[in-house]
């Protein structure tokens, strides 16, 4: 990843599946869904209480991580971002800028420290036995039984069990530490499900494919597009006989959302399992409606100061493999864009919280 080409990610079924989990362990730098995130940086590990839903104030699941280093930055040789979301449905209801219940982490890494090689991965997998869950980091920080995420908290029974939360401690007793925790060497080769994390798959890395003529017709409808939406917003503004212009203005949205909608199916029609498009300074998002597209004044800047630019966005599609269906509710989105700091900035190495704006699919559509 990179280049200002768009890059499309698929997922494959988890490498554990096929006897590779090693392929998805913090020192191969994956880019993957579910399980538990493969952290990059071992120092300033996002703290519990970032990682909490803004609605339910629940703890977030991790979604997804990309490995998207930048060539020009001896800083960011190695840099990953980690996506997490809340696993309630009701939390998904406004669009817009997610309101802590969709969270990004950025983080980096020079190619010399003090956790990985200097020289690439090895390709081949490894000679001894790898552990399917490591919840300890190589500088002994404890990572949560439940999510894997940082654990400051303890069981006081066994002192074996380290959890991110109260909530998250309870989920672990009641899925069966309650008959482990005196039995330590059963609990650090058992792990439970505690049927909170998304399933996991290794996401595959594929530049986008597009002829010239297509690439043409992109450009073209972009401007349309843009041209029409504002012209919808001026008329809407100077509106003097509100009855007829409000209906006018309802017909010509229907119109713009069936456009945007059909926009967008015809740029993921020839790699339709998409669930990843990405392009750092380059394409932005494509957008599934006419509603609910940020202005650039709405991305708000980086705790640095400098402007944030689009880097990738997620697809509908990744939600058929997340197992979230429900007869009532559902989590739910139409895309999440994800803007990130311009200039790449690195305060201690620590993990930078970046933006996610949710877009849903229009009900005209």
């Amino acid at each position: 990843m990179g280049s200002r080409r768009v890059e499309l990610g698929f997922v494959e079924e988890a490498a554990a599946a096929a006897g590779a989990a090693w392929r998805l362990r913090s020192d191969h730098f994956p880019c993957k869904v579910g399980g538990r995130p493969a952290w990059l940086g071992e120092a300033g590990l996002p703290d519990p209480a970032e990682l909490r839903c803004g609605v339910c104030e629940q703890p977030c699941a991790f979604l997804l991580q990309l490995y998207a280093p930048i060539q020009d930055r001896p800083d960011a040789f190695h840099r990953s971002l980690f996506l997490f979301a809340c696993r309630q449905p009701a939390c998904y209801r406004s669009a817009g800028p997610a309101p802590g219940n969709l969270r990004v982490f950025r983080n980096q890494l020079p190619r010399k420290n003090d956790t990985y090689s200097y020289e690439p991965p090895p390709e081949e997998p490894p000679l001894g036995e790898v552990p399917c869950v490591n919840l300890q980091l190589k500088c002994g920080a404890k990572l949560c039984r439940v999510c894997g995420c940082l654990a400051p908290k303890t069981c006081s029974k066994c002192h074996h069990a380290h959890y991110c939360s109260k909530d998250h401690q309870i989920r672990d007793w009641k899925a069966g530490h309650k008959q482990q925790c005196t039995q330590s060497a059963q609990m650090t080769s058992e792990i439970l499900d505690h049927k909170f994390l998304f399933p996991e798959y290794e996401i595959v890395i594929e530049p986008e494919e597009l002829d010239s003529s297509d690439t043409h017709e992109t450009e073209k409808d972009d401007l349309d597009t843009n041209e029409e939406l504002a012209f919808a917003g001026n008329t809407h503004e100077s509106s003097e006989s509100l009855d007829e212009n409000l209906l006018e203005t309802m017909a010509k949205h229907e119109t713009e959302d069936d456009k945007s909608f059909l926009k967008f199916k015809k740029r993921i029609s020839l790699e339709p399992e998409q669930v990843i498009r990405y392009c750092r300074s380059g394409e932005g998002p494509i957008w599934i409606s006419a509603e609910n597209i940020p202005q650039e004044t709405v991305i708000p800047n980086c705790v640095c100061g400098s402007k944030r630019i689009f880097e990738f966005q997620v697809m509908p599609q990744l939600l058929n493999h997340l197992k979230v269906d429900s007869l009532t509710e559902s989590i739910d989105w139409g895309t999440l864009a994800i803007y990130t700091c311009a200039e790449n900035c690195n305060l201690d190495n620590c993990y930078m919280e970046e933006f996610i704006w949710k877009q849903d699919i229009s009900s005209c559509v």
